[in-house]
């Protein structure tokens, strides 16, 4: 179980958000752009430090104090892929398993590449790569240490749509199978919609409403969120 409460000074306003989520559940943290979604899940992750309040996950105390990244058994994706330029698609798959756990992970591995379908790059230097097929190696990265909790902010802006729902529909097997907690962070209701049943809305840094998609559609707690959720 996570069980966070977020507060991030900011130029505009503060970020005060708190959220627990069940474990292998999934939530959308949703809102309008700049509202302080990537900056609560930066906090939980732990590339940006709260200036207050608490992130656990389990029995892990990860703030206060700043517990170290390689210690977090967090999986964090975001729109940059951010692979290892010097290193080959294999090698940046592999990358943070032990010898141990890279042997016991190979059944794993070969079903990430496959399901990915990154088999035709597997050895292909990361840095001759990029857009759909860097995402979807970064994807298989982040999930070859099988994390208890992934965040997703926005990783598949600029994507085809038609990819989009495959990675989707691919997460959600996985999600299903694994039972990893999952947060996503995204600017399109379809996205997160697709593979969380329910969603955290924050506009200026503060929680201002939660619910179903149904719920928040019926009735919208501000006008902001019913000019989001409107259809095109």
């Amino acid at each position: 179980m996570l069980d966070t409460h977020v507060v991030k000074r900011r130029s505009r306003f503060t970020v005060d958000v708190a959220l627990q989520l069940d474990a292998g559940a999934a939530c959308g943290v949703f809102g309008a752009s700049g509202a302080g979604k990537s900056t609560v899940l930066a906090c939980i992750a732990g590339a940006d430090t709260p200036d207050d309040g608490h992130v656990r996950l389990d029995e892990l105390t990860l703030f206060p104090p700043p517990l170290p990244l390689h210690q977090r058994p967090i999986g964090y994706l975001t729109q940059d892929a951010s692979l290892f330029p010097h290193l080959d698609v294999a090698q940046n798959v592999r990358f943070g398993l032990t010898n141990g756990a890279a042997e016991t992970s190979a059944d794993w591995v070969t079903e990430l590449r496959e399901k990915l379908q990154i088999d035709s790059i597997w050895h292909q230097p990361a840095s001759e790569i990029s857009g759909g097929p860097a995402r979807r190696v970064a994807l298989a990265r982040m999930l070859a240490r099988k994390p208890r909790l992934v965040l997703l902010d926005e990783p598949f802006t600029g994507l085809d749509r038609h990819l989009v729902r495959e990675l989707l529909g691919t997460l959600r097997e996985w999600h299903a199978q694994l039972g990893f907690g999952l947060l996503v962070v995204d600017h399109d209701v379809e996205v997160i919609e697709r593979i969380c049943p329910r969603t955290l809305v924050l506009e200026d840094g503060r929680v201002v409403q939660s619910g179903t998609w149904d719920e928040l559609r019926a009735q919208p707690a501000t006008t902001l969120l019913a000019a989001l959720l409107a259809p095109l």
